[in-house]
């Protein structure tokens, strides 16, 4: 059996839960299709790997002519390991609905690529307090020092300090599955990437 299914980050809402307000995350898991299934034997491993169909083509009848040409019929391609080592019983073709394997109240782990900042200073992308308001102080927002090995040319590896940030993958682990339909998934809490970015939900 897949270990998880890739979605569309569609944005933030809110559920009512006896008079509770939660925050979730809605993820489109729409329009997906098993493009390839790999077996033990023939790759090594098990997986499937799907496609998500282009807009353009939403609401057609697929065709196995799609998997002749991934690039114009599906806009992203990704592939679901197996859990174990017992034979995935899908075929090329037929919807990715792997849906069914979540339920309410279910532990996921979600991984997604986190919204591009461009260049940053230290204290926005390392959370620096930056020198103090007070008079005499003029270290203002900048780094500060770069440690003992500045005198010598060098500067340590890892130093935090000013570079670009965002576009890094990250995982959001043990949110809880508040709502789960047909084509769509609410966890709750937030997740990373902006709306519309592509995101990993793995079943724990």
């Amino acid at each position: 059996m897949v270990n998880g299914l890739w979605g569309k980050k569609i944005g933030m809402t809110q559920v009512f839960n006896e008079n509770r307000v939660i925050p979730v995350t809605a993820i489109d898991i729409n329009n997906w299709y098993v493009t390839q299934v790999k077996t033990k034997e023939k790759d090594g491993y098990s997986a499937v790997q799907i496609g998500c169909v282009k807009d353009r083509y939403v609401g057609q009848e697929f065709s196995l002519d799609w998997v002749k040409k991934p690039k114009q019929y599906f806009s992203t391609v990704r592939e679901v390991r197996s859990s174990d080592d017992t034979p995935v019983t899908v075929t090329v073709g037929q919807p990715a609905d792997f849906v069914s394997m979540f339920a309410l109240g279910d532990m996921v782990d979600v991984w997604g690529v986190t919204i591009g900042r461009g260049f940053a200073g230290g204290m926005k992308r390392h959370g620096f307090s930056g020198g103090k308001a007070s008079h005499g102080s003029k270290l203002g927002r900048a780094p500060g020092s770069l440690s003992f090995m500045r005198s010598q040319g060098r500067v340590i590896k890892g130093k935090r300090m000013p570079g670009h940030m965002g576009t890094a993958n990250k995982a959001i682990k043990n949110l809880q599955v508040v709502k789960v339909e047909p084509g769509l998934v609410l966890v709750k809490g937030s997740i990373p990437g902006k709306s519309g970015s592509m995101v990993f939900i793995k079943k724990k």
